[in-house]
């Protein structure tokens, strides 16, 4: 189901849907249009437009394959982060063990593409979607593992499960909360046993382990972060020797976002013997393209430079459409373009006549909702049909406003198109 499925992503016809296109690709699938190998400055590319690196993304896809093997670690990336099918079996055959959603639509996507292990973060409550979810699980090759992190909403879809006759128990994690006035999970070792009882006391429900998220832990620093990590390791344990994960192959402790996942590794590595193995589940999924602000700066891989580094694989290519004096220029990207809710585009490097340079003197200061604005000192060489190259922050806000990314190499030449599920 799932190569037929992503097989036809190349039959996809090219059209006005897709911004940035070539106008004279109207009309050609994907996989034609991937085949002709176009120049992304050369060959018709309309401003703006993102890119995506294909050097950069083989190299993080294969730099976080390394790091949780070494860490023997399972890896389930965060697919909110991208919501591209293409992205998702990359990730699968670089060793990803599934894919981690955040909403029921999300879910729904993979399962169009066939993806049959999903790690879903958050508490599902909703009767229509957990319908759905009692006819995906007829199919034996499908697991999917949920949060609860209350005992309301543990009978809520315990209704709903009873309700559309499920035919196997949906596996679910009790998720701790990373503290008090943090966002969702359980706060006390007591209310973790409430709803561990309250799922024990269903037919519709199994408990296969604990999990959360570390980077919402409160005033977060390495020596925080790892005390909640070990509360988590030893909710698991005490779960586990109170027999409440009896009959199990596996039990899950789960964490990992994109900015403690080096605090996962290591707080995970001391998780004790338990009863049946441990499936030490990471979750972090800005990996794949990486930023050039808000997770440059905020990489474990900054405090472990010798695991190596990932690397920002985006760009997104706008052009000068206005210089109206010498310190000020307008380039034609803006809010419906760009990643802009935890920084501002980085502008990089200048293009003009198929030659690139640094974007020296150039800053971007705001966007409109189709314009970047940029001051320019004295130092900056800009001028209007400029193509500036700007690096972006944050690559959830990134991916989703683009529905087909053009995968390039370094020289511009356009290997693929990678589609998005919003």
């Amino acid at each position: 189901m799932g190569n037929e499925a992503l097989a036809r992503l190349a039959e996809e016809r090219v059209d006005h849907r897709f911004k940035g296109l070539p106008p004279d690709a109207d009309g050609l699938t994907v996989g034609e249009l991937a085949a002709q190998r176009r120049n992304l400055f050369t060959d018709g590319f309309t401003t703006p437009v993102l890119a995506l690196s294909a050097e950069r993304l083989e190299h993080n896809l294969a730099l976080m394959e390394t790091y949780a093997d070494r860490h023997g670690l399972a890896f389930a990336p965060h697919g909110k982060t991208s919501m591209a099918p293409r992205l998702f079996q990359r990730q699968i055959e670089r060793g990803a063990w599934g894919i981690t959603f955040a909403v029921p639509h999300q879910v729904r996507v993979a399962r169009a593409f066939g993806f049959g292990r999903i790690f879903l973060a958050n508490e599902l409550v909703d009767a229509s979607a957990l319908r759905w979810i009692a006819g995906e699980l007829a199919d034996p090759e499908f697991r999917l593992v949920c949060y609860v992190d209350s005992v309301s909403g543990v009978r809520l879809m315990d209704a709903a499960l009873r309700d559309a006759g499920a035919g196997r128990p949906l596996d679910v994690v009790v998720e701790l909360a990373a503290g008090e006035g943090a966002r969702t999970g359980v706060r006390t070792d007591e209310e973790c046993a409430a709803v561990a009882d309250a799922v024990a006391a269903t037919d519709t429900l199994r408990l296969v382990g604990v999990a959360g998220y570390e980077g919402e832990v409160p005033r977060a620093d390495p020596e925080r972060v790892r005390a909640w990590l070990r509360r988590l390791v030893a909710l698991a344990a005490g779960f586990d020797e109170a027999g409440r994960f009896a009959g199990l192959d596996e039990i899950v402790v789960s964490a990992g976002g994109s900015a403690w996942f080096d605090a996962v590794a290591d707080v995970f590595a001391e998780i004790p013997a338990l009863s049946v193995p441990v499936l030490k589940l990471l979750r972090s999924g800005a990996y794949v393209s990486h930023d050039d602000g808000h997770y440059r700066r905020l990489t474990p891989f900054n405090r472990v430079p010798g695991e190596g580094a990932l690397e920002p694989a985006f760009r997104l290519w706008t052009q000068v459409v206005s210089r109206p004096s010498p310190g000020q220029a307008f380039a034609n990207a803006g809010k419906r373009d760009a990643a802009y809710d935890l920084d501002l585009p980085v502008a990089q490097v200048v293009r003009r006549d198929g030659v690139e340079r640094p974007a020296t003197g150039i800053t971007v200061t705001a966007l409109s909702d189709q314009h970047a604005w940029l001051e320019t000192t004295g130092e900056a060489d800009l001028e209007v049909g400029d193509w500036l190259g700007m690096g972006l922050s944050h690559p959830c806000t990134a991916f989703d406003k683009w529905q087909l990314i053009p995968l390039a190499e370094a020289d511009g030449t356009v290997v693929d198109y990678i589609r998005t599920f919003f």
